[in-house]
């Protein structure tokens, strides 16, 4: 009785809703018969989707730009108010399917208009729609980031090609990764969820988790190619980091898939083959990663090297050489003149020639092959 008494409510606030929709005119924000298929595609039925008002509003998406904004806005509006998790999902599946129509427009969405992180159904006990609700959350999480994900990626196309094509990748696929890590966490979860919205739900969940697993492989197969010894420690280090990401949610993904199966989804019968990247192309990005630290250490001993040299250089340098025809001594140490010699230490003697000799004085290093014994003694 009290499942029929909702039913019959649902289908009240919905007839409701489109009656106020008759006497509405067509402006920037309003379509009539946009808000009308908005409507029927999220009604309060839960026992199946209407496929046909839900491709009538991607034909109108699909057709021009200009009904963006009455979609953003009738979708709101209507999300913003309910209170029954059976709206929620099915404006999300909704939204999910607005987002794969991937016209250059959706740009202009970034976010999703609406907030669901903390969507909780208002016409059961907890203990009852606890499961919707993580679901609808979870569900929600991913096509926000998702939107914003395409909004950047149909901002891209328009922009100039960058220089740096490597590290723009390694970003790309990172996120994608982000976004395959939200996908498995929308699963049903309560013992009371094995219903045709939820399965219907979890249809679209899975064609998703192909599309965006195959662009991850797709990207990760071309950077093996990039990542050669020439490439930088960061690019490398990053490219590791996603290889071994991947390896990882291919686990992952076999198990969603067993659960998905056993669950009963239809796209989910057939468990794909997840291919493994090979360990040679993970040691090849750690070599590279090991050759740059290696010229990064003997760079850095080359840079020491040099600046030890250049310590001793300037650490004397009122330092000059003296060089006549008869002997070489530093000035320092030894200061002659064509009358005298001075004498630095009082008790030695030298027996150099005091004569008048001519003095050349070089402002460059020079470098002796001979020594002095023969010609100074003390």
């Amino acid at each position: 009785m009290m499942k029929l008494w909702k039913r019959a409510s649902g289908a009240l606030k919905d007839r409701k809703s489109l009656f106020s929709i008759g006497f509405s005119r067509k402006t920037s924000f309003r379509n009539p018969d946009l808000d009308s298929a908005i409507i029927h595609a999220t009604s309060h039925d839960d026992s199946s989707v209407d496929y046909h008002n839900a491709h009538r509003v991607y034909k109108w998406i699909r057709s021009s730009p200009a009904n963006i904004k009455p979609l953003v806005h009738t979708l709101s509006c209507r999300v913003t108010r309910t209170r029954s998790w059976i709206v929620a999902l099915k404006a999300l599946m909704l939204v999910h399917g607005v987002l794969c129509c991937k016209v250059t427009s959706l740009q202009e969405i970034r976010r999703l208009p609406f907030d669901l992180s903390d969507f909780s159904d208002g016409h059961s006990r907890p203990s009852k729609t606890w499961g919707f609700n993580a679901f609808i959350r979870a569900y929600f999480s991913f096509l926000d980031q998702y939107s914003f994900f395409l909004s950047d990626q149909i901002r891209g196309r328009h922009k100039k090609p960058q220089v740096d094509s490597v590290n723009l990748e390694l970003e790309r696929i990172e996120k994608l990764q982000s976004l395959l890590h939200m996908l498995l966490q929308i699963r049903p979860m309560a013992d009371n969820m094995k219903k045709t919205l939820i399965l219907e739900a979890m249809d679209c969940v899975v064609i998703e988790i192909f599309d965006i697993y195959g662009r991850i492989c797709s990207a990760i197969a071309n950077l093996l190619i990039k990542i050669h010894p020439a490439a930088g420690k960061a690019e490398a280090v990053m490219a590791l980091k996603i290889v071994k990401k991947a390896t990882s949610q291919g686990e992952d993904l076999a198990l969603y898939f067993e659960f998905c199966k056993e669950f009963g989804v239809s796209n989910a019968h057939e468990i794909p083959i997840f291919v493994r990247i090979p360990e040679e192309d993970i040691q090849a990005i750690e070599k590279v990663i090991n050759g740059v630290e290696e010229k990064e250490e003997i760079k850095e001993k080359e840079e020491e090297v040099e600046q030890e040299k250049g310590i001793i250089l300037v650490e004397r340098p009122e330092l000059q050489t003296i060089i006549t025809d008869k002997w070489e001594i530093f000035e320092d140490d030894y200061c002659f003149t064509s009358k005298e010699i001075k004498e630095t230490d009082q008790p030695r003697k030298y027996n150099v020639d005091p004569s008048p000799l001519p003095l050349i004085v070089i402002d460059e290093p020079v470098y002796f092959t001979h020594t002095l014994p023969d010609l100074i003694t003390f």
